[in-house]
């Protein structure tokens, strides 16, 4: 990780009656992950409006990195994943925005640099009108766990 530059934060709180993780069997399966940079900041914005391909990127890297913080508070270490399986990303976009697999594809990129061919994944980039608080983007992630 460090080699990447990513320094894993805390885990992000759940922002209501829910809890960021749930594991079942082999599964583990993250709620929607949102991009979250320490300190204390999250990308918010429409894409396409208040914001570019690029700062989608950076806010899908952000995702992913808060979901990564995640994973390893929910298992004890990274190194218990088997394989990412899939990951869901929703975008803020307006209604002309048509870059959503572009951005999303920054997270997909944070898991294959983290975990090789472990990281790749099925994956569905869709863009809606609105998402709460105007949050750029959230990303949704299940993953298979190592016995």
């Amino acid at each position: 990780m460090a080699e990447l530059g990513i320094d894993l934060p805390a885990p992000f709180p759940p922002a209501g009656e829910y809890v960021n993780a749930v594991r079942t069997g082999d599964l583990l399966i993250l709620g929607g992950h949102v991009p979250f940079s320490p300190p204390q900041t999250i990308v918010l914005g429409k894409l396409g409006a208040d914001l570019d391909t690029e700062d989608g990127r950076r806010a899908a890297r952000y995702a992913a990195i808060s979901a990564l913080a995640t994973i390893r508070s929910a298992l004890g270490s990274l190194d218990a994943v088997k394989q990412i399986v899939l990951v869901r990303g929703v975008v803020n976009a307006a209604p002309d925005f048509i870059g959503h697999t572009q951005v999303i594809d920054a997270a997909s990129e944070v898991f294959v640099d983290v975990f090789g061919d472990a990281g790749r994944h099925a994956r569905l980039a869709v863009g809606v009108s609105s998402l709460p608080a105007n949050i750029a983007l959230e990303i949704e992630v299940t993953v298979e766990v190592a016995r």
